[in-house]
C-alpha cells in the first residue's frame, strides 16, 4: 500500500511541477491489481468477505452447517476454475510487454492463479473443519 501511495504521489507531483513520469501510472495499476487479489485472499482467510448470514442464522444448526459446507464446495470449485483461467491468461499475455516498464504481462497477472489457489486452500481448510464438526466463522465476521 505504501508503494502505491508513493507511486501516485510521484505521478501527481511530476505532473504538477515537471514532466509526467509515464511509468508511475503502470506501477500504480499493477499494484492495484496485486493488492485487490491478495486482499481478497486475506479477507477470505480472516472471514471478512461480505456475507448475508441472516438466512443461514435462521436455519437449524444442522442445515446451517450443510449450507456452509455447500458454500465451501462452490467456492473451491470456482477458485479451481479461476486458477485454470488465470494460468491460461498468463500464457496468452506472457508474450506481451507493458508499455513503459517493459514487464511481461504474464508476470503481472501471476497474482490471479496465485490468489485463487490461496482462497481455494483457505476454503478447503474451512470445509475440512466443518466436516469434522468444528466451527468456522461466517464470512463478514458474523458469529465471531
Amino acid at each position: 500500500m505504501a508503494a502505491l501511495i508513493v507511486a501516485i504521489s510521484l505521478q501527481v507531483g511530476s505532473r504538477l511541477f515537471f514532466r509526467a513520469l509515464g511509468w508511475t501510472e503502470e506501477v500504480s495499476r499493477f499494484l492495484v491489481i496485486w493488492i485487490t487479489f491478495l486482499g481478497a485472499s486475506l479477507a477470505w482467510h480472516q472471514h471478512r468477505h461480505i456475507a448475508v448470514g441472516a438466512l443461514v442464522d435462521a436455519l437449524p444448526i444442522g442445515y446451517a452447517r450443510l449450507v456452509r459446507i455447500a458454500a465451501c464446495v462452490v467456492v473451491i470449485g470456482f477458485m479451481v476454475a479461476l486458477v485454470k483461467v488465470g494460468l491460461d491468461y498468463m500464457g496468452t499475455q506472457g508474450r506481451q510487454r507493458s508499455a513503459a516498464l517493459r514487464l511481461s504481462m504474464g508476470r503481472v497477472y501471476t497474482v490471479i492463479p496465485l490468489s485463487a489457489a490461496l482462497m481455494a486452500w483457505f476454503a478447503l481448510s474451512d470445509l475440512l473443519r466443518l466436516l469434522v464438526g468444528g466451527k468456522v466463522p461466517m464470512q463478514g465476521g458474523a458469529g465471531q
